[in-house]
């Protein structure tokens, strides 16, 4: 009889960081029923080694990889259908570009891109790869707050109350130095430091809940914690397609953290609240009715858990040849980070203007 593992997708992790570490290796581990683990790739042997001996108990007969040697054994190893490139902000997309361009499936963390520009550059390039072969291979952003059932069911409850009236996206973090992210040279070397890098999430939840694109910006950023790279506050009011108008405040450390998205409507509000409930971490949901009643729902965090299910759900399909009539799940691809990039990035441009108004980039 045939091992079971056999009909299964292999795919890569490439980087081997803290997120790889607590977030990947776990996660996997609880689909390993539908996915191996090939290999996992770092630039160092000693960090893939790690990584490898954190995963040998789900994946026994996983591979260690590093270096450019080990990037190339991935690249030229058929049996891999996909790869997920967890590593920092400004390698990304050339390691996933790479990836792409030898017809592997990709999963790349986020930010997008370190820029309007650079995501624009690299959507250009993605997809001439329809010129090379009648289907390119997809290219999902792992930006797990579209996968949280709390944004889902949030989004559905937004269409019940009535027509929007006003937003408001407050993020209060706790980015100091008991947090294991918070001396990443990356993040502290990047364009926009950690309103760019943790912003995408809280802007993706926005454009969730709401269903709509934002249009323009007008924003002041400042740099007030000096132990943070600049800015670390960020203060915006922005307006969407449909003419409602919101504000988005953000302060990257703050002694009293607290994340909330709520939209008032003319038939009632939805609320959208980081939360604890017996012990889980997750989102609770408040839907205030017309009448003025208000029910809660409490959500458990599981949105890097079902992007990787969708994802290896994809590449299975693709693999079979159906890339060409199959839609992969529109949630995860590329371009939705590209636009969460997008408007972070004119937010700053209108900071460093002084507040004016700037039109956020449409892709």
């Amino acid at each position: 009889m045939a091992d079971s593992t056999s009909v299964l997708p292999r795919i890569a992790v490439i980087g081997a960081g803290i997120f790889a570490r607590t977030q990947y290796i776990p996660r996997l581990r609880e689909i390993a029923d539908i996915v191996v683990v090939k290999a996992f790739w770092s630039r160092s042997e000693a960090s893939a080694k790690a990584a490898v001996e954190l995963a040998r108990d789900f994946a026994p007969e996983i591979e260690c990889k590093w270096g450019d040697s080990g990037l190339d054994d991935i690249i030229n190893d058929q049996s891999i259908l996909g790869v997920a490139i967890v590593l920092a902000g400004q390698v990304q997309v050339e390691i996933s570009l790479k990836m792409l361009k030898a017809g592997k499936h990709v999963i790349q963390e986020k930010p997008a891109a370190g820029s309007v520009a650079e995501a624009e550059i690299a959507l250009s390039y993605y997809n001439s790869l329809n010129n090379i072969s009648l289907t390119k291979p997809i290219w999902a952003l792992a930006e797990n707050y579209r996968f949280e059932p709390a944004f889902v069911e949030s989004g559905k409850l937004v269409k019940e109350i009535g027509e929007m009236m006003n937003i408001q996206v407050i993020v209060e973090g706790s980015m100091n130095s008991s947090n294991p992210y918070f001396s990443s040279t990356w993040r502290r070397n990047f364009f926009g430091g950690f309103i760019l890098d943790m912003g995408v999430h809280f802007v993706a939840g926005l454009r969730m809940l709401v269903g709509c694109e934002i249009a323009s910006v007008s924003s002041i950023a400042r740099h007030v914690d000096e132990t943070l790279p600049p800015p670390d506050n960020l203060c915006s009011l922005f307006k969407l397609e449909n003419g409602c108008a919101g504000v988005f405040l953000f302060a990257v450390n703050s002694r009293s953290p607290k994340i909330l998205w709520r939209v008032d409507g003319t038939k009632g509000a939805v609320e959208v609240e980081r939360s604890v409930d017996r012990g889980k971490h997750g989102y609770m949901v408040s839907y205030f009715s017309e009448n003025g009643e208000c029910t809660k729902t409490f959500h458990p965090f599981c949105g890097v858990n079902e992007e990787l299910k969708a994802f290896v759900h994809d590449i299975l399909h693709a693999s079979k040849g159906e890339t060409v009539d199959y839609k992969p799940e529109p949630r995860y691809l590329y371009v939705e980070g590209a636009r969460d990039v997008a408007v972070l990035e004119a937010m700053l441009e209108s900071s460093s203007k002084e507040g004016a108004s700037v039109l956020v980039k449409n892709f």
